[in-house]
């Protein structure tokens, strides 16, 4: 889970996302209200499961380490095959709208031509 919130893209995103929530929360006081009651009740199940599950995870731990240590060979795998996941949001969307605005143009070449 760490390596996954570790990526530029993974990270980048979760801030743009933070950031738009928290500019929300500041501008609409009813929406505020609300968003601060779901974080308490979310806060509350999250502190229940983990100590439920707690004691599970002891158990299961050595199966979690190797889950965990295939999981980081295929990200390292997957983050060598899709070099996007090095990017953070805001450049993959200026080098998506370069990409179409370039298509659009030789569109309209091709079809004035």
């Amino acid at each position: 889970v760490s390596q996954v919130a570790n990526l530029t893209l993974v990270s980048s995103a979760c801030d743009v996302v933070s950031t738009a929530y928290a500019s929300t929360k500041e501008s609409h006081p009813y929406i505020k209200s609300v968003c601060d009651a779901a974080e308490k009740g979310v806060k509350s199940v999250t502190e229940a499961a983990a100590s439920c599950v707690q004691p599970v995870l002891t158990t299961l731990e050595p199966h979690v380490a190797a889950a965990s240590e295939y999981a980081s060979k295929g990200l390292d795998k997957l983050g060598e095959k899709l070099p996007v996941l090095q990017k953070p949001v805001e450049q993959i969307l200026s080098d998506t709208k370069e990409l179409v605005s370039s298509r659009v143009a030789e569109a309209k070449d091709a079809v004035s031509s």
